[in-house]
């Protein structure tokens, strides 16, 4: 059984839970995607799956991409990703379709994407430095300080927090539960903040290491004093 999907993100909004609370969603349109290559243990030495983000449009792919695809006898998608397969279910072949109902609500899952690019930024942004004092007569304010001692090792350390590019990257938001799937368009609504603007591409995968859900704790009785 495939374990995650591609998927675009929409945008943001709210949903209300069965006891009226408004909490902030995400929604997202994943896939369809078709299967593009099946790995097994036998051939690849591990299980996983190939699957391609079918979009409006046709993709622009070099000979042999083409012929990948034709392998699989599946037009060619702009974005082709590798999942894992967990043990269960019938096994995917080539052509297959994978659609957003392999996620149910209730269901906890992970969300892979690339975060906003914000560009260089100094060390008080990007590392969250509480700078110097403002008052009249400083001039420390937003400056990184001391990088290092003079004498020895009379280098900057490697790994030294500094100023640079800051965002996209790589970003894993994990635990986030499903509050809806709307199976006709294809749309996912998750509980929360993914990573990336509108628009940007993620992975939505089950949960790795899933977390289990809030219980309600009793009202400790406050003793007479």
């Amino acid at each position: 059984m495939i374990t995650g999907i591609i998927g675009r993100k929409v945008g943001m909004t709210q949903v209300f839970e069965a006891d009226g609370t408004a909490v902030p969603a995400t929604v997202i349109k994943a896939g369809p995607c078709v299967v593009v290559q099946a790995k097994s243990a036998a051939t690849d030495g591990y299980e996983a799956v190939q699957i391609g983000l079918v979009e409006d449009g046709p993709a622009k792919v070099n000979k042999p991409t083409a012929g990948h695809y034709k392998k699989a006898n599946v037009p060619p998608t702009h974005v082709r990703r590798e999942l894992k397969v967990a043990p269960g279910g019938d096994p995917l072949k080539a052509g297959d379709s994978v659609l957003v109902d392999i996620f149910a609500k209730g269901d906890r899952v992970d969300v892979i994407a690339t975060s906003r690019g914000r560009g260089f930024q100094g060390v008080i942004k990007r590392h969250n430095f509480g700078g110097g004092a403002a008052t009249h007569g400083s001039m420390f304010h937003r400056a990184p300080g001391s990088i290092g001692a003079s004498s020895f090792p009379s280098r900057v350390v490697k790994g030294m927090r500094a100023a640079g590019r800051m965002g996209a990257d790589r970003v894993t938001t994990r635990n986030l539960r499903v509050v809806g799937v709307d199976t006709g368009e294809h749309l996912l609504v998750l509980r929360g903040a993914v990573p990336g603007a509108p628009g940007g591409l993620v992975v939505v995968r089950r949960a790795v290491a899933r977390k289990p859900d809030p219980q309600p704790q009793p009202e400790k009785k406050r003793g007479k004093k």
